[in-house]
Formats: C-alpha cells, structure tokens, sequence
C-alpha cells in the first residue's frame, strides 16, 4: 500500500476481508497507545479492537522474584511466549466462537489484569501496539510474522523524552525519580527498540 495515512491503511486492512492484525511498534513515550486508540475510535468497535502488549507484563511480584523490577520495561520483563500465542489465537478466529479475552496493563496499579479485553470472533482488526514487536530476540521473534502490517513511530526524541516523564510523573513518580527512570532503563529499551526500526512497514515520523 503507497499511503502513508494510518487512517486509510487502517481501513484497507479492516475490509481486506477476514482478520488481520496490525502492529504498531516504537520506543518508550512514542505514542503507540494514542495513535492505536484513535484509529480503533474511528474506525468502530464493531471493526476494531486494541490489544496492547504491555497486557504481558510481568506481576510485580514475579519481577521482585527473578530480581528484574528495577528494570521493568526490558524484554526478559514480559512474558512474551504467552504474547505471542495470543496473536496466533486472535489471528484465526472461529465463527462462530467464543470471545477471546486479553489482558491490558493498569498504570495506576503497575499490574496487569487479565481478561480486561474482550474480542470477538467478528472483529475484523486487532490493533496491537508495544516496544518489542519488531524485537528478533528469543521468542519475540516470532511477533513480526503473525502481523499482516507492522509500523514504526519515531517522533521527535525531545517530545518523547518529555511526554515520558510527564507519563511517569502522572502514574506516582516524582519528577526527580522519573527523569533517573527514562535516562537509566527507558533510554536502554528504546535504543532496544530502534534496532528492528528496519523490520516495519512503514515509519512514522508524527508528533
């Protein structure tokens, strides 16, 4: 597809018949989940739905367990095979046939909760979006392969960087603590996430 419109490639994939699933992909604060939401929203629940990845969180818990929660966000902090089983279950529907519920992320828990999202079996879009989908490390790898389009958003880095401690600061962290986060794990993961920038359909560059 020539396009570059997110909106009109959207909408060729929600009528190309069957289920498709397009990832949205990009570093920390890139606005993944904004530009996933405001495509579901115009296009309808009745033809699309979001399912983020963050849903694969790990629990805090578990992280405080394997001693990885002071870098909550890096790959090995996602339990990414149940991830990926989940995009081959959504990627063939059965119809009809059940519901297929997913997890979505609290921020204002820092947990995730399972079952928060319903999809079903008629839904012609799934709307994935997260750092890691164009990620070839371990079982990630297999993420780019169950999307039919995947896409790449590389804002401007001084408005990433700024929505992101601002994001942080609105989700309990004070301004000090939040700023250490992003130049300490944030920036480690989003220069993670550059890395399969090449792997993408298309690039974003969108405020």
């Amino acid at each position: 597809m020539s396009t570059t419109d997110p909106l009109v490639r959207a909408r060729a994939l929600a009528a190309s018949g069957g289920r498709r699933v397009l990832g949205i992909a990009g570093p920390p604060g890139a606005g993944k989940s904004t530009l996933a939401a405001r495509l579901a929203d115009a296009l309808g629940p009745e033809r699309a739905v979001v399912v983020p990845m963050d849903g694969f969180h790990l629990a805090q818990a578990e992280l405080d367990r394997l001693g990885r929660a002071d870098r909550k966000g890096a790959p090995d902090t996602f339990d990414a095979a149940g991830y990926v089983a989940l995009l081959r279950r959504l990627r063939a529907p059965h119809r009809p046939g059940p519901t297929v519920y997913a997890p979505a992320f609290d921020r204002s828990l820092e947990e995730p909760i399972a079952g928060s999202i319903p999809v079903p079996p008629d839904v012609p879009l799934v709307i994935t979006e997260g750092n890691y989908l164009l990620h070839d490390a371990g079982e990630w790898a297999s993420v780019r392969t169950l999307l039919d389009e995947a896409w790449y958003l590389a804002p401007s880095e001084d408005l990433r960087l700024e929505r992101l401690i601002e994001r942080h600061v609105r989700h309990g962290k004070e301004p000090a603590y939040a700023r250490e986060w992003v130049a300490r794990s944030d920036e480690f993961n989003a220069r993670l996430v550059a890395l399969g920038r090449h792997r993408a359909d298309l690039v974003l560059d969108i405020g």
